[in-house]
Order: structure tokens, then sequence, then C-alpha cells
């Protein structure tokens, strides 16, 4: 392998990464989210992913992304720098053009492998570098720098946006936690609630919800106090419960680490976890009568499609604590 020979003879650490597609209806983006979800996945704390995306790669970026209808967001095409897994990924030669690039490496005799991918235009990107772009730039002189200049007013406006996110979830106090306050949010007008939502998916590193899912999201604002709604895109979701909005990622990890009361019985002689059943009922210090667990998760606020997850701890058959909840009333 190139890169892998290439590293070795420059004394730098390898790292091959599998990815397996098991999408193929959109073989060009399920790639392009299964590489950077592995290369996320593998970045640790203040480690900077490098990626060699240049001033072409911004203006063909812009491009798709005007094609496929997006917003403010997806014009401002590619950051320089962002928050990448638990470090950063760092376009170094953003401002660069290809030209300048291949000019560098002929006159320094480097080596490079080119993908025949590349020039297979059934991939929508290949599609706009070898056959769209270059009809354009016969009668728009300098075409790329025009779209980087676009993409430019594009990040600067998406600043402006989240800014007033900011603004109206601090002065409406919108969010507690991870949860937005729907009546404080209803204070708003539709894109305002709209924006607020965008800006805190971005800050979550959520995908982006499409114009239909926000409609949908939209309309669950509204919906019965009562009620516990759901709006999925992906492998996203969002839910109301108690005049609260949870976003949740379906695909991430829950957090191992244990809680306190895993940690005092783990090593105790007949130890064991298990979950709630349905009508159990469970004694609570200070209670002079056992209470419906169901009940005891409802006060505690526990949203519902958590309560099934919550681990219950055992001495020999007898319930002491459980997650979240607390320790049980002794016999």
């Amino acid at each position: 392998m190139f890169c892998k020979d290439l590293c070795t003879a420059l004394n730098i650490p390898y790292t091959n990464i599998d990815i397996q597609l098991l999408k193929m209806s959109n073989i060009e983006e399920n790639s392009r989210k299964s590489r950077y979800h592995s290369l996320s996945s593998n970045l640790e704390k203040d480690e900077i992913l490098c990626t060699a995306h240049h001033q072409n790669d911004q203006a063909e970026t812009l491009l798709l992304q005007l094609f496929r209808g997006c917003g403010v967001a997806g014009l401002a095409a590619m950051p320089k720098s962002k928050p990448f897994g638990k470090g950063t990924h760092y376009r170094p030669m953003l401002n660069i053009g290809k030209s300048a690039i291949l000019k560098y490496a002929k006159n320094n005799h480097l080596s490079w492998v080119e993908d025949d991918s590349n020039m297979d235009k059934n991939f929508r990107r290949n599609f706009l570098r070898l056959d769209i772009i270059p009809k354009l730039e016969t009668v728009y002189k300098n075409l790329t720098l025009t779209l980087l200049r676009s993409a430019k007013h594009q990040s600067e406006a998406l600043h402006l946006i989240q800014d007033l996110a900011k603004i109206d979830i601090k002065k409406n106090q919108i969010i507690s936690g991870n949860q937005l306050d729907v009546k404080c949010l209803m204070q708003l007008e539709p894109y305002r609630i709209k924006n607020i939502m965008r800006y805190h998916l971005s800050v979550l590193n959520f995908l982006a919800p499409s114009d239909k899912i926000m409609q949908q999201m939209l309309g669950l604002l509204s919906a019965k106090e009562d009620a516990n709604p759901l709006v999925n895109w992906g492998n996203f979701e969002m839910r109301r419960y108690k005049n609260k909005l949870y976003f949740i990622d379906t695909q991430m990890t829950k957090n191992k680490e244990n809680c306190p009361y895993h940690d005092e019985f783990k090593n105790t002689a007949h130890f064991s976890i298990r979950y709630r059943n349905e009508a159990q009922r469970i004694k609570l210090p200070g209670k002079t009568h056992s209470q419906s667990l169901k009940k005891v998760l409802q006060e505690a606020g526990i949203p519902p499609w958590e309560r099934n997850t919550l681990k219950m701890y055992y001495i020999e058959n007898e319930l002491r604590a459980m997650e979240r909840i607390g320790y049980m009333q002794d016999d």
C-alpha cells in the first residue's frame, strides 16, 4: 500500500481503518459519513486531524450544497477548523488552489496516487468537477474565487444567525441542561424557533434535519402535555416530555461510568443487576408504604424511553438501590 510504505519510509505511525457500507443507495454520501465517523471515533483529546481539502474542493462543496437546497450553514461550505470527536478537524490547505498544489508536488518530485473513482461521473462531485465547472469557467472567469467569496459571505451570515440564537436562548432561558423549554420557545416566531433548533443541533454535532423534518419538529411543540411524541431522522431523535424537548443520538454508546450504588455493591456476594418489571413496587427510605415504581420514575422526571434501561442492584434477591433513584428502605 502506498500510504503504508510511505509512512514506514518516513518512520510515521500508520493506522488502517476498514469501513463497511451497510446502505448502498448513495454510496458517495454513505462512504463520506462512514469515513468521518470512523476518524472521529479514533481521534483522542487534543489530537488534530488534518485533511488536504483545497480551494477547488470548497467551490465544489458550495455548488453541491446549493443544488441540494441547503441553507446558510450548508452554503458556508467547509470551515478551516472545527471540533471533531474529542479533537479538532483542521484543513490547512483550504486557501490554496489545486493547481498550486500540483505545481509544488511536481517541482519537488513528490509521488502520489490517483483514485480511479475520481473519474466516475456517476458521483455528483466528479460530475461537477469534470463536466459542469469547466463549462462554467468558460463564461465566468475566476469562478473558484467567486464561489469562495460567496462561501465566506455565507460563513459570516452563519455566525450572525448563531449569535441571534444565543441571544434568544439566554434572554428567554430556553436551555436547561441539553433540553429546550417548550413554553419559552413558543414565545418566539417560528423562524427564530427553527434557528434555535438548528443551532442547538449543531452544538450537539447532530445531522441537520431537512425542511420536512423541521416542520414536524415545530408541530411537536404544540402536542398535548401528556403526549410522548417523537420525530426521528437518520440516527437522531427529538422527543417531548413534560414541556421539555430531548435530543437523542440513538447510536451513541451509553455512558459506561458506573453509578455510585454500583461501585458500592459490585464486589458483594450474591450481587446481581436487573431491570424493572411491569407493575413493580419499591420502598424508598422514609416511606411507610411501598410505591409504584412507575410513579417514582415519573416524579423523578425520568423520561419514559429511559426507564427500562435503569439498573436495579440486588443482593441475595433483595433490591438495595436503583440507578438515578437511590437506596431502598431496609426491611
